[in-house]
């Protein structure tokens, strides 16, 4: 099997392919709907779900409870980039990405129909977990299938534009999610937390129908095709990773950490905070997420260009050094009281800090990986830095805030995590266009 990884071809032999954009576009619908999906969960959690599944606990407790469940779905994820990849660099991209939408689409309208603690006791925090960690096991296959599919169609000089497209799923996502939350925050607070936070979930179930659809109409990744036509699939793709391939994996973790630690943070820990402890009123909160996520639709295809202009590493460097310098100002303006200042630094996060590492990271990662392991190595990859890094960066921001009574910790701690992917992205193999 090769063992170092092979420069991406973009289009590969005489056979006419689908429009590199039309594959990008088909990746991002799928990763918005996804994306929704999973963080309309983070924005319930935040607001409902400590009241309406862990009733009889302290509030400080129910809502590190309700972290808790959303961290299972985080922890899961590492499990399905496993089971996805292994099937992905085995029977192709395609398939894995319409499966990984089913899945994350039937989770979340059951958790739009669950019944809640009153009802059925601890029986609905159990289920609500089990849906989360269907979730989540969805999610981790999702992402590397998708990066993949845009990166592998992209000629070489696009590789980073096209890559970020998948990319721009995610805030399109957040909008949805947030978008679809502010509304329902509009009902009378009866009317939302009986009946009114189910909504977003169920609404995902004709996104599902659509997303399905398109993804189904999208050629195979034609350097997947060259895999199986030369016979070079692996037996245990995640088991080759780790063997021969240790060292990029663990760059690639380590790459990952910060972006995943301040966007989970943002999304999720900065809501209930500036609900709870600063009294923002949840639509001033969300409506902060919804500028900063409008602006990341615009700024991650900007980044991800400009990754193409002076090398997709080059740019991760700089976005993990920036990181470092911004995050304890970023965290002291979240946590000031101050809804102009908390607004601002919501929106210099998603739009700034966040899209210098994300829309670089499907050249990026990509290239670490032979096509044969690369599913595997990806999902893996951002899968388990997810579960380190987004899994626990809301549990982690509760307890520094509640031991030393300041925010001011948290942006030390995503402040040392920039480094830290500074660091792993230098070490990293370049692009082949760098």
């Amino acid at each position: 099997m090769n063992s170092i990884a092979t420069p991406l071809q973009g289009t590969v032999g005489k056979k006419k392919h689908q429009s590199v954009w039309k594959i990008g576009a088909a990746t991002m619908v799928g990763t918005a709907i996804e994306a929704f999906d999973f963080l309309a969960y983070g924005t319930a959690a935040a607001l409902v779900f400590n009241k309406l599944f862990f009733p009889n606990f302290d509030p400080t407790v129910g809502t590190l409870a309700a972290f808790g469940t959303f961290a299972s779905g985080m922890l899961a994820r590492p499990l399905g980039g496993i089971i996805f990849g292994h099937y992905g660099d085995r029977l192709g991209r395609k398939s894995m990405l319409t499966l990984s939408l089913l899945m994350m689409g039937i989770c979340t309208v059951l958790i739009g129909l669950l019944p809640t603690y009153e009802s059925i006791g601890l029986w609905a925090a159990v289920l609500l977990v089990l849906l989360r960690i269907g979730q989540g096991l969805s999610f981790g296959g999702e992402l590397g299938g998708a990066m993949l599919m845009a990166v592998e169609h992209a000629p070489p000089r696009w590789r980073s534009l096209v890559g970020s497209m998948p990319q721009m799923g995610a805030p399109i996502g957040v909008l949805l999610s947030s978008g679809a939350f502010a509304l329902v925050t509009q009902l009378p607070e009866s009317s939302f937390m009986s009946w009114g936070w189910r909504l977003p979930f169920l609404a995902s179930a004709v996104l599902i129908v659509l997303g399905v659809f398109i993804r189904m109409k999208v050629d195979e990744s034609p350097e997947f095709m060259q895999v199986k036509v030369h016979r070079r699939t692996a037996v245990l793709p995640a088991r080759e990773v780790v063997v021969a391939h240790l060292r990029p994996l663990l760059l690639t973790i380590g790459g990952k950490l910060a972006e995943v630690t301040l966007i989970y943070t943002v999304l999720v820990f900065s809501i209930s905070y500036a609900t709870s402890r600063l009294g923002f009123s949840r639509s001033d909160a969300l409506h902060a997420l919804i500028a900063g996520s409008a602006a990341m639709v615009f700024t991650i295809p900007a980044s991800g260009w400009l990754a193409d202009k002076v090398g997709a590493r080059r740019l991760y460097v700089f976005g993990g050094l920036l990181l470092a310098l911004m995050a304890v100002p970023l965290f002291q303006a979240i946590g000031s009281g101050s809804l102009t200042a908390y607004t601002v630094a919501m929106v210099l996060a998603l739009s700034l800090n966040y899209p210098l590492m994300f829309a670089p990271q499907s050249s990026l990662y990509a290239a670490q990986f032979p096509p044969e392991l690369r599913y595997s190595g990806i999902s893996i990859g951002i899968q388990f830095a997810a579960a380190i890094g987004g899994g626990l960066a809301p549990i982690i921001a509760a307890t520094l805030v509640a031991k030393y009574s300041s925010i001011v910790p948290v942006g030390v701690y995503v402040a040392v995590l920039g480094v830290v992917a500074a660091v792993s992205a230098w070490l990293m193999r370049p692009v082949a266009n760098e």
